[in-house]
């Protein structure tokens, strides 16, 4: 199935139709090890970040958590609404099996711009932990684990264009449009009932089942021929989803039903 057969009801951009994924692609099959020293970077930041805080004041810094949350919260809108339609178009067209298996998520009008968009945004969005280092919150390692493995797994898998990738950027976009606006009305001061934040935890356990089941289904489309995917990739992603889900279903128990811990959901 190629491009032309997924032409969407949906109006392209100028910045998204002209969006060239071939150098997008090569750019990262020669530079995707690069996350590794992000993640190394990363690391030694927030840990040497809370050495240094151990003896200092907390920041505020109400403002600048409101506009980087917010501004993170519109990115995943609107990566949501756009990959979501497209999504939506290939499964009404074309069925289930090939949502899963089709690489036209890649190189589609639409949706190519937000699928590099999103694994580029791994990065900076390992800025969420600063504000914890910087107001000296608990840093759980559910948090700055998630954010070191889905950078890496994002990069080293899209440069192979690997099937599956429509479903889990799609997911990851939704989530993050409710978890980044929670994250902004929070930080606002605004009171958010305890039952949305459930909701957000419930949503990214969801997530992470629905990721597990997308992996397999790869795996099992992939000895027919149908699904391009790589043996090594499906074993890390589903190490990732079940390691996600079991920290995310602790993490549940332990704030909500529980009733011990933060009560601010965490990033998926």
């Amino acid at each position: 199935m190629n491009e032309t057969d997924h032409q969407l009801p949906l109006t392209e951009y100028d910045f998204e139709r002209r969006f060239d994924e071939r150098v997008a692609i090569e750019w990262m099959q020669e530079n995707w090890s690069k996350s590794f020293m992000f993640c190394g970077l990363y690391a030694a930041a927030i840990f040497g970040g809370q050495h240094f805080m151990r003896q200092r004041q907390k920041l505020d810094l109400r403002m600048p958590m409101v506009l980087w949350s917010f501004s993170l919260a519109l990115f995943s809108i609107i990566g949501a609404v756009r990959t979501g339609w497209y999504m939506l178009h290939i499964l009404h067209t074309s069925g289930f099996k090939q949502s899963v298996c089709d690489q036209s998520f890649y190189s589609g009008p639409v949706s190519k711009f937000w699928a590099y968009a999103f694994v580029l945004s791994k990065a900076p969005e390992l800025g969420d932990t600063v504000f914890i280092v910087l107001r000296k919150q608990r840093l759980i390692f559910l948090h700055w684990y998630h954010h070191i493995t889905v950078l890496l797994y994002s990069w080293y898998s899209y440069k192979d264009q690997v099937a599956g990738g429509g479903w889990f950027m799609t997911m990851n976009y939704l989530v993050h449009s409710l978890m980044y606006s929670y994250y902004a009305l929070r930080a606002a001061g605004v009171r958010i009932p305890r039952p949305y934040a459930m909701v957000i935890t419930a949503s990214q356990i969801a997530q992470m089942v629905m990721g597990l089941t997308v992996s397999g289904l790869v795996y099992l489309w992939m000895q027919e021929g149908h699904c391009p995917s790589y043996l090594d990739n499906i074993v890390w992603a589903s190490l990732m989803y079940l390691s996600y889900l079991l920290l995310f279903s602790s993490f549940f128990y332990q704030t909500y039903l529980k009733g011990s811990g933060s009560k601010t959901p965490k990033q998926d």
